[in-house]
């Protein structure tokens, strides 16, 4: 039982200590936008679960040690926000693998890049031929941004000359899972009797029997209702 309860206990300040950090270190660190924060998540995360199940480790040492690593990180992105220099060295920069259709060789062997690797990425980017892509730029977190040849390009409403519809509203959420979203109808500048009045429309008697409601970029409203 004192072993359950020290494990518990460990977890549940580890689990604490965590996500306060990883808040304080900022969106960039929790989409891992970068192959330096890719590795701080996962130092982070090791050094919490070696807290929690190894007893050995003191849990203030292991507390101690997730908020200097996180203060090392802070203080690396903070250099990288304020020196351009500092940023490549840090962060890297993109690097051109495909130019004018031709396949940079060179750029590929410094990045550790085989064919195999540049066809599958992109592949993932919805292009399975090389001769359609004008240019391919490996991004510092690895993904790849494709631009393709301008007679493979999709056609826009620009192009067509036509006319687009005024957008009146960003696409949200004003119901969720029965319960209005205030927040976003104060943004919005909506009140609940239009809501009402729409759901109303749709057959639907209560906010409560709405799973999901959106406010859609025209006007109108996307119901979806409970299944009960």
């Amino acid at each position: 039982m004192h072993t359950i309860f020290e494990t518990s206990t460990r977890t549940f300040i580890g689990f604490v200590v965590l996500l306060i950090l990883t808040r304080l270190l900022g969106k960039k660190q929790l989409s891992q936008i970068t192959f330096f924060t890719y590795i701080t998540g996962i130092a982070l995360g090791n050094i919490a679960g070696d807290m929690v199940v190894h007893r050995d480790i003191k849990l203030i040492d292991g507390v101690t040690g997730l908020i200097v690593w996180s203060i090392l990180t802070f203080i690396v992105e903070l250099i990288s926000l304020k020196s351009s220099k500092a940023r490549i060295y840090l962060d890297g920069e993109p690097t051109i693998v495909i130019k004018k259709g031709i396949i940079m060789q060179k750029e590929l062997a410094q990045q550790r890049l085989n064919m195999d690797d540049l066809t599958m990425l992109l592949r993932l980017n919805n292009v399975f031929s090389i001769q359609d892509v004008d240019y391919a730029i490996l991004e510092p977190n690895g993904e790849l941004s494709v631009l393709k040849k301008p007679l493979l390009e999709s056609v826009i409403k620009k192009d067509m000359k036509i006319k687009p519809d005024n957008r009146m509203y960003l696409p949200t959420e004003i119901i969720v899972d029965g319960k209005l979203v205030e927040k976003n109808l104060k943004e919005l500048n909506i009140n609940d009797e239009w809501v009402f009045d729409q759901i109303k429309k749709s057959g639907i008697n209560s906010v409560k029997d709405v799973f999901f409601a959106e406010l859609q970029s025209d006007g109108t409203l996307y119901l979806s209702k409970k299944i009960s």
